[in-house]
């Protein structure tokens, strides 16, 4: 759980960063209607989220550097007997103060109208023009209110900064709270995963490991899943995004599994591959190797000061290399690289960023340069092979293998830390577990 005392501490730290002329505004999440009168699920909005710790919808929070009033104020909706009756209990305005560190907690319907009066003698505002259209419009008219009183020796906001970037190179580093959290998301997900691996025979469908998944990660706390489950088996262990998730798994095919529960709105994300009948075939077998030794060889890369691109660097090479030794490929190693002849089997790229979003924030590149790994950072490894039956050239044997490794990584002072080692990678271990 993280503590009230480090959101003060972001939104310090962001005030800091935008300075003492400017003015930060984030609006929360909105409802998503799912059919007739009924919502999906409510998920805040990852950047307000990572500055207040708010999970409430219609909520807009205004960060105000050195403002006589106080720095922090919340809009939210006020407390509703009746409505709460229906919908669940509301922070309110008091709730705000108290409980999220609100100096000032005013009900939605006044935003309107005291909005001018906080951007009042602002020379920028870090806001994020165009997600929210009808937000956009009370921002601008506030502006024009503002922009109205000007003869009257008011000040009117200048400029506007997109403040995306300011807060998603910040929640690029993981705080230890942060890493807590992200340790016990990996640990759920791993028990979905062994629990999902020995409930498969053939015969069941897709979606009943699917079903074990979410029964493991909701039985331990982690009420919805990062992301949409993948859980293809044969010809759909090929499509990287399957999520169709409602075919039946036959014997002697394989079963890729890449899912992860999502734990305090934070995320983990685990892929492995592994045979229908608890038994690799020596195809299944060989392709499983190279990812292997590919995925091992990536990780072991990762250290502070080491760029990004060395991870998929030494894993096309060791893929490029066992594809030419099964005959998969043909030529010489170093060009089949050049011209990325390996890209029909292994068509993405070594991973991603982790964090309150699985394809997490930050940007890869810092001035057209490579980012290096930092401490509190945490990224994805996850190389694949992919060979579908449409692929020309080659043998039947080999079609409908599709198989990809992916786990969690932290990277340390002292190199890196495998968040999801405890499941199991290596062939004979998932053969025993199965």
């Amino acid at each position: 759980m993280i503590n009230k005392a480090e959101y003060t501490k972001r939104r310090k730290q962001l005030m800091q960063k935008i300075g003492s002329h400017g003015v930060a505004i984030l609006p929360s999440a909105s409802l998503a209607c799912r059919n007739g009168d009924y919502n999906y699920p409510f998920r805040q909005n990852s950047d307000f989220y990572y500055l207040t710790g708010f999970e409430e919808p219609e909520a807009v929070a205004v960060l105000i550097p050195k403002h006589k009033n106080g720095e922090f104020i919340l809009f939210n909706r006020p407390k509703n007997r009746d409505e709460e009756i229906w919908e669940g209990v509301r922070a309110g305005q008091e709730g705000a103060r108290k409980e999220f560190g609100a100096n000032l907690s005013y009900p939605m319907t006044e935003l309107e109208k005291r909005l001018p009066e906080l951007l009042e003698g602002r020379n920028e505002i870090h806001y994020t023009l165009g997600l929210n259209g009808a937000f956009d419009k009370i921002l601008l008219d506030a502006i024009n209110k503002i922009r109205g009183k000007i003869r009257a020796g008011l000040h009117s906001p200048i400029s506007f900064i997109d403040i995306t970037e300011t807060v998603h190179e910040m929640r690029l580093i993981k705080s230890p709270a942060e890493i807590a959290i992200m340790r016990r998301a990996a640990n759920i997900s791993v028990d979905a995963h062994i629990r999902a691996m020995q409930a498969c025979k053939p015969g069941i469908n897709e979606f009943q490991l699917d079903a074990e998944l979410q029964y493991e990660f909701q039985t331990q706390g982690a009420r919805f899943p990062a992301y949409t489950s993948i859980v293809g088996s044969g010809g759909n262990s090929c499509i990287l995004h399957y999520v169709n998730n409602n075919q039946i798994i036959r014997n002697g095919e394989v079963v890729l599994i890449d899912a992860g529960c999502e734990y305090q709105n934070y995320a983990s994300d685990i892929t492995r591959t592994f045979p229908a009948n608890g038994k690799f075939s020596p195809e299944q077998r060989a392709i499983y190797d190279i990812v292997l030794k590919a995925q091992k060889a990536g990780i072991k890369k990762i250290r502070p000061g080491a760029p990004w691109p060395v991870v998929q660097e030494i894993m096309v090479k060791i893929i490029t290399q066992g594809l030419l030794d099964l005959g998969l490929l043909k030529g010489n190693l170093r060009n089949l690289i050049e011209n990325k002849a390996y890209f029909k089997f292994y068509m993405h790229k070594s991973g991603h960023w982790l964090g309150l979003d699985v394809h997490d924030v930050g940007r890869y590149k810092v001035n057209h340069k490579w980012r290096t790994f930092q401490p509190g950072m945490v990224l994805t490894v996850e190389p694949g092979i992919y060979i579908s039956s449409d692929l020309p050239g080659v043998p039947k044997r080999w079609h409908n293998i599709g198989v990809r490794i992916e786990d969690d990584i932290l990277v340390t002072t002292k190199g890196h830390e495998i968040l999801t080692e405890m499941l199991p990678k290596e062939i004979d271990d998932i053969e025993a577990l199965m």
